[in-house]
């Protein structure tokens, strides 16, 4: 798994490279985020001819390792003005690990003939016109896309707001079933993507097999140890396989983190509604096309992803997550799952981050705009976006400029990005997270809802967020699943044994730290070139002035005490 597939769009040239032995263990999050340091001036226009759109599996992707074939999209962001990584599940990087490429690098724009389709196969690899697809809604798309190239083909694509530039326009990437809605959302990628002028990119594996791997014994030994540390995870079993990240609803509402009426508090009055109790019950009872449990991912074991389906037993929407139940539900005072469901559908056919969207609606409500927990006015707002119209457009820009646009003094969002659902008076180790971060307001970047901390005193934050964010970054490189780390019980050596045994190299957990460490410090150093600096790592003032009425503090983690982030 060593080429890289080069596209220059503006000619139609496709060029292949293989990876030099310096990149031979880049890959994932640390691929993406160097090309894009060394390739791309941190000063140019995100949506612009300069900016580049890179596509990199993680180090095992091909492998059918339970976890491991996370697809990292890597560019300078157009929502955030930072070097951006988004990741996520799907079918999309085990096919590339199949195939034996490492990244898909996109350069220029298409300059003429519209947009365009790039095919990958064992074959070939070509641009096909895209027309036929132009302005397509993601699902009726993919359902084209999939009876002309074959219903197995992985599928990354854009909705109408990708195309339409939109700055919360978020990619889709088809799941084990075909499914377009495993979301790498965050930073207006889809966005970068619509203005290369690429609708899909359609990646056949068909003929192929797993890639092989250095040592075949002891490669089997450590897949059968990480199977069996998952398998016999009572977490992993009670919580993420029966809930979902939907369990997480009834812990943040209990530690006063639940984010309620645009993060004016920590608690939602009617979060058993909303909880994954609720979720698990009505699944259970509509059966149907509902599943409590499913995998994005081929031979995932945890399965935390779910469908949701209609009183009638018909798919509303799959998955139905934590946070898009925690920015759309309490987030807008929103206390039904059915409407959640729905708004989170409309969001992936239209190819939208629904953290974003969340975030635009409740300080739309906040501005007087619509009420908050009115649940058909917020529907009506989401078709707004699809009939383009600007109030609509207004919403599809995220959180931040919707706020703006609206003359809203609260937007809790960081470098341009809307927080995820943790209030970060209530973790404050996430707070510092989302300050300190070089990807914005991201709870995958260093989650420490675990940290063993007092989550709403100012001791230990920087010390669990500098630790949460070297760990996130080691296994976005790897193209792993953030639950498998639960399900491994952090033994993160295991990961370093995976190596050895595909790479026929020597590795310790240090060295993959090593890897994280670097990628972070050529992150951070894109981000100051492109005129950032340590004063940029801040929450918005409310954080710090108004009290979370659920836990009764403010943040107050110093500033200096952030900045041994990046400079310890």
């Amino acid at each position: 798994m060593n080429t890289i597939v080069r596209v220059d769009l503006k000619t139609g040239t496709i060029k292949t490279e293989q990876l030099s032995d310096d990149y031979k263990l880049l890959a994932g999050r640390a691929l993406t985020s160097k090309i894009i340091s060394d390739e791309v001036d941190p000063a140019c226009d995100p949506l612009g001819e300069s900016n580049k759109l890179v596509f990199a599996s993680g180090l095992f992707a091909g492998q059918t390792v339970s976890c491991v074939n996370r697809l990292s999209i890597g560019s300078k962001s157009p929502l955030t003005g930072t070097i951006k990584e988004s990741n996520a599940g799907g079918s999309f990087a085990l096919k590339m690990g199949r195939l034996g490429i490492r990244a898909i690098i996109f350069e220029k724009i298409v300059s003429d003939g519209g947009p365009q389709i790039l095919y990958l196969s064992k074959d070939e690899v070509k641009l096909l016109p895209a027309n036929e697809y132009t302005h397509q809604t993601v699902y009726d798309a993919a359902t084209r896309i999939r009876n002309r190239f074959g219903e197995k083909v992985g599928i990354s694509l854009v909705g109408p707001t990708g195309e339409r530039l939109s700055l919360a326009a978020g990619i889709a990437n088809t799941d084990k079933d075909g499914r377009p809605s495993r979301y790498c959302g965050r930073g207006g990628l889809g966005s970068v993507m619509g203005s290369k002028g690429i609708k899909a990119v359609v990646i056949d594996d068909d003929g192929t097999e797993n890639p092989m791997v250095a040592n075949e014994a002891y490669f089997k030994e450590v897949k059968k140890e990480v199977t069996q540390e998952i398998v016999n995870n009572e977490q992993v079993a009670n919580s993420f396989t029966k809930f979902g990240t939907a369990g997480l609803v009834k812990l943040t509402n209990s530690m006063g983190a639940l984010p309620t009426h645009n993060f004016s508090k920590g608690s939602f009055e009617k979060a058993e509604l909303i909880n994954g109790d609720e979720l698990y019950r009505l699944i259970d009872e509509r059966s149907g096309e509902g599943a409590h449990s499913h995998a994005c991912m081929p031979g995932c074991l945890i399965k935390c992803s779910n469908i949701f389906p209609d009183e009638q037993g018909k798919e509303i929407v799959g998955p139905l997550e934590y946070e898009t139940i925690g920015l759309i539900g309490s987030n807008c005072g929103i206390d039904s799952l059915d409407v959640i469901s729905k708004i989170n559908y409309k969001c992936n056919n239209l190819g939208l981050d629904t953290i974003d969207i969340g975030g635009a609606i409740a300080v739309a409500m906040e501005a007087g705009v619509i009420e908050f927990g009115d649940s058909q006015k917020a529907l009506e707002l989401v078709d707004e976006i699809e009939k383009d119209t600007y109030i609509g457009r207004i919403i599809a820009s995220g959180g931040k400029r919707a706020g703006e646009v609206l003359g809203v003094r609260r937007i809790p969002a960081c470098k341009g990005q809307i927080m995820p659902a943790y209030d970060p008076r209530a973790i404050k180790g996430l707070g510092v997270t989302y300050a300190t971060s070089t990807m914005g307001a991201d709870h995958t970047a260093g989650q420490t809802i675990r940290a063993q901390v007092e989550h709403t005193s100012p001791e230990g934050q920087v010390e669990a967020s500098r630790e949460a964010q070297l760990v996130n970054t080691m296994l976005d490189i790897c193209g792993v699943c953030f639950f498998m780390a639960s399900g491994i019980k952090k033994n993160f050596q295991l990961l370093a044994n995976l190596v050895e045994s595909v790479y026929g190299v020597k590795c310790k957990v240090e060295n993959l730290e090593a890897i994280a460490e670097k990628t972070l410090a050529i992150e951070k150093d894109f981000n100051n070139r492109a005129g950032f600096s340590d004063a940029s790592d801040y929450l918005p003032q409310f954080f710090y002035t108004e009290e979370n009425p659920d836990v009764k503090t403010v943040f107050d983690v110093s500033t200096d005490d952030m900045r041994k982030i990046h400079n310890h």
